[in-house]
């Protein structure tokens, strides 16, 4: 079942950020973009590649006002003894969320029945709370945060321009589409 153009469900969790604990709800969601990435565990492998990406890239986001929220099924606990541990972990500043109950890895449709484990799972949510962007990959496949960060600039280009679109990979300044019957069968 597609969560598009759904509300998130409330959830209330404590998050690792920043050499801190903190407590992280839907609430903090809602008034400004924000990306949810959901990755499987803390401590594995292809996880630490994606999730240094975002921190490579994670200015890039807060300039459009993105903020970023890594989510696992480890505890925040977890999350700070691998930021400790691992240099690629230790370069994150965004928050990362410990959902050891599922609460918000069941709300987004991401956990693995039986297993306890989120899938690789990125949402995309608007200011108001509504997901705009999903995509959820398999265990092998790691993600891109210069394709995620492309489609944030084309989500957010739609929403403060309605009746255009963005065509396949538009780039920000690129031309866009404004459908309607004229254009039927001549792209």
């Amino acid at each position: 079942m597609s969560l598009i153009n759904s509300e998130i469900k409330p959830f209330s969790a404590q998050a690792y950020q920043n050499g801190k604990f903190v407590s992280v709800s839907d609430a903090d969601l809602k008034g400004k973009w924000s990306v949810v990435f959901f990755y499987p565990a803390d401590f594995t492998f292809v996880c630490p590649t994606e999730l240094e990406d975002l921190a490579d890239t994670y200015g890039e986001f807060q300039k459009l006002g993105v903020e970023i929220y890594s989510v696992s099924t480890d505890t925040h606990f977890s999350h700070k003894a691998w930021a400790d541990t691992s240099p690629a972990i230790g370069k994150i500043k965004y928050v990362m969320v410990g959902d050891p109950s599922g609460v918000i890895t069941n709300n987004f449709g991401v956990m693995r029945e039986g297993q306890g484990l989120a899938d690789r799972g990125t949402f995309l949510v608007d200011p108001q709370g509504v997901i705009q962007f999903m995509e959820i990959t398999a265990e092998g496949i790691g993600r891109n945060a210069a394709e995620l960060l492309r489609k944030v600039k084309a989500a957010q280009y739609v929403a403060s321009h309605p009746g255009e679109v963005c065509p396949a990979k538009w780039e920000e300044g690129e031309k866009t589409l404004a459908p309607s019957l004229d254009l039927v069968g001549k792209i």
